[in-house]
């Protein structure tokens, strides 16, 4: 039946997801209009069709068992020279995304599978572009701040494309954490650029 390429990640809300996918592609990141804007839980993984069904309810009871947390984005960094990638950084829920992954690739669940680098929380604002422009996004980027509630986490497919699609989204089971109010534009963000 054929194999399908999919990830599961955290989407960073509007306005956020926006600005931060507009600014990536400003500083001339091709790959950013393909990829929303995210906190990879499981990075590209291949698997076969015919477990879509397996895998989906695996997710479904990983989310069950979740409650809603906090979740606050404020600077950045990078993983430069290991890897030519620069991010804004996960200043507040990097436990419960490493938790969620670790209960998403459990080695008796369908998506187990070995990283190439030890898990960290982020999310890419360039990847694999001119060290110039790396340290722009670097630099540019270092007073972004938004903050929200994380009540969901979701399913994605890369089309042949390269466009990475939503398939569904899991919420969580109960909610214990009160409603962080969304905020009208991000903290010190720059205003978005043309790309």
């Amino acid at each position: 039946m054929g194999t399908v390429t999919l990830g599961v990640s955290i989407a960073v809300p509007e306005p956020y997801g926006s600005l931060l996918q507009e600014r990536r592609a400003g500083f001339g990141d091709p790959a950013a209009h393909g990829i929303p804007t995210h906190v990879t839980l499981v990075p590209p993984t291949e698997a076969a069709v015919e477990r879509l069904p397996e895998i989906e309810a695996h997710l479904a009871r990983v989310a069950a068992a979740g409650l809603p947390f906090p979740m606050r984005l404020a600077g950045t960094g990078t993983f430069r020279p290991l890897s030519p990638v620069v991010y804004v950084t996960l200043a507040e829920g990097a436990p419960e995304c490493t938790r969620l992954q670790q209960l998403l690739r459990d080695e008796t669940g369908p998506l187990v599978r070995e990283l190439q680098f030890p898990y960290h929380p982020h999310v890419t604002v360039a990847h694999g572009i001119a060290d110039e422009a790396m340290d722009r996004a670097y630099e540019e980027l270092a007073g972004f701040e938004a903050a929200w509630t994380c009540r969901s986490f979701a399913l994605y497919e890369q089309g042949a494309d390269a466009v990475w699609r939503k398939l569904r989204a899991y919420e969580f089971g109960g909610s214990t954490l009160p409603e962080i109010p969304a905020q009208s534009t991000p903290v010190d963000a720059p205003a978005p650029t043309q790309a």
